[in-house]
């Protein structure tokens, strides 16, 4: 285990240098030039001429770039061409926001999901299995802009249980922030725990034909250990992967989301940055949403090993 992880954080390196390329190279496709809209609507000559000094925007682009990558192996990732302040300090500022959001989310997902595809697919063809499947077709077909208005207006305005909109951390008051998220995280977990459902049924109706859990229930063994202990464990692998992908994608910012319920975290950070032509700012969430992708993927293969004890010996 000890070489397979070896051999996957030394991928890292060559990956994360072409994701950094790739993002550094991209962002430069962007319409429009940020010094023009640092320097106001007057646009001094003399005023652009330094703000492209200062940020070295007349360098050549590969020069830019290794100015960039040595600024981010030191932990600094620029400095906001919007506001002057360091992209570093705004994305610790709106992570917390978003991994909070995100963590309920996906807490949210794995509760319904993962019981609903199991209950599924041990109770195949009967009304449990057909109600599992409707709900997975309601999560997966409701927009996530209805389903967060629809709840505003029953727990917030109807019934008065929940605040409308608006963020609260935890530090400051943990009450108040859980009742500050807790519909922006349904909203979001809603929709993968119908494709948690999903894939948990699926994984779960191959592995219940196979000859080893036959061969357990003629041991005589409980149903309950057979589901759980046998059935279940080897079905994980899929249901990891999907988990964190979504995790993944829930970390780069629900945007819409966000926006719905007013959520200061990733999504209208990077919203913001590209109409806004804030360059560093827009590499360095991008850059820290790629890195945790990337993170996410290795988390997951270990996850793999541990949960099928088969991978183990393979590696």
């Amino acid at each position: 285990m000890l070489n397979f992880l070896a051999k996957r954080l030394a991928q890292l390196i060559p990956t994360l240098f072409f994701v950094s390329v790739m993002i550094f190279s991209l962002q430069q496709l962007l319409p429009g030039d940020p010094a023009l809209v640092m320097a106001g609507e007057e646009r001094d000559p003399a005023v652009i001429a330094q703000i492209r000094q200062q940020y070295r925007l007349d360098r050549p682009i590969p020069v830019q770039y290794l100015y960039w990558v040595k600024g981010v192996l030191s932990g600094d990732f620029g400095e906001s061409l919007r506001n002057k302040e360091p992209v570093r300090s705004l994305i610790a500022e709106k992570l917390p926001v978003t991994l909070q959001l995100a963590s309920m989310a996906i807490v949210i997902a794995l509760l319904i999901g993962i019981p609903a595809g199991i209950v599924s697919a041990v109770k195949k063809g009967t009304a449990w299995d057909y109600a599992a499947n409707l709900f997975s077709l309601w999560g997966i077909s409701t927009p996530n802009f209805w389903l967060g208005i629809m709840l505003i207006f029953l727990f917030s305005i109807k019934l008065g249980w929940l605040p409308a909109s608006g963020y609260v951390s935890l530090a400051e008051n943990w009450r108040a922030s859980i009742a500050s998220t807790i519909m922006p995280a349904f909203v979001l977990g809603n929709a993968i725990a119908a494709i948690l459902m999903r894939h948990t049924r699926a994984a779960m109706l191959q592995v219940l034909d196979s000859d080893y859990i036959r061969t357990a229930r003629a041991k005589g063994i409980s149903e309950s250990a057979v589901i759980l202990k046998h059935a279940l464990r080897n079905a994980l692998t899929p249901v990891i992967t999907l988990g964190a992908l979504e995790l993944g994608t829930l970390l780069s910012g629900a945007v819409l989301t966000e926006q719905i319920f007013s959520i200061p975290g990733f999504g209208k950070l990077i919203v913001d940055a590209v109409f806004n032509r804030d360059y560093a700012v827009v590499q360095g969430v991008v850059l820290v949403t790629a890195t945790t992708y990337i993170t996410l993927n290795l988390i997951a293969d270990l996850a793999y090993i541990l949960a099928n004890p088969r991978l183990r010996d393979s590696t």
